[in-house]
């Protein structure tokens, strides 16, 4: 009666270890998961930060440029702020097809990637 006392009891032990191990593994790949996830979208928005100085700098040679040939510098300006005004308009009217659904499908794909590797390998 003793043996089976004690057998209990290290399956228990052996059972609550592997418990706390496996809860263990998920918070690491689930920080695992969210780090990945945030060093792909810092990426993207220092990319985004240096094309937005890039463009920054553009627009405005382009307004100097369109005002030097009407001779009216905020003429220049203004048609380059109406372009832009238009462009923002347009992203405005197809952000959830340009900008979320890319995203949301950027994300997704990180935190199932993990499973698409298994699957393949189980093949």
């Amino acid at each position: 009666m003793e043996n089976i006392a004690t057998n209990i009891e290290r399956l228990y032990e052996k059972a609550e270890n592997y418990t706390k191990t496996s809860l263990e593994l998920v918070k690491l790949k689930a920080i695992d998961k969210m780090s990945e996830i945030i060093s792909s979208l810092a990426v993207v928005i220092s990319i985004a930060c240096i094309i937005a100085m890039f463009s920054l700098f553009l627009n405005i040679a382009v307004a100097l440029w369109i005002g030097n040939k009407l001779n009216d510098y905020a003429a220049g300006f203004l048609i380059v702020s109406g372009f832009y005004l238009v462009a923002g308009i347009v992203v405005y009217m197809f952000r959830r097809e340009w900008i979320k659904k890319p995203i949301d499908d950027l994300i997704v794909g990180k935190l199932l990637e993990d499973k698409e590797e298994k699957i393949t390998n189980l093949n």
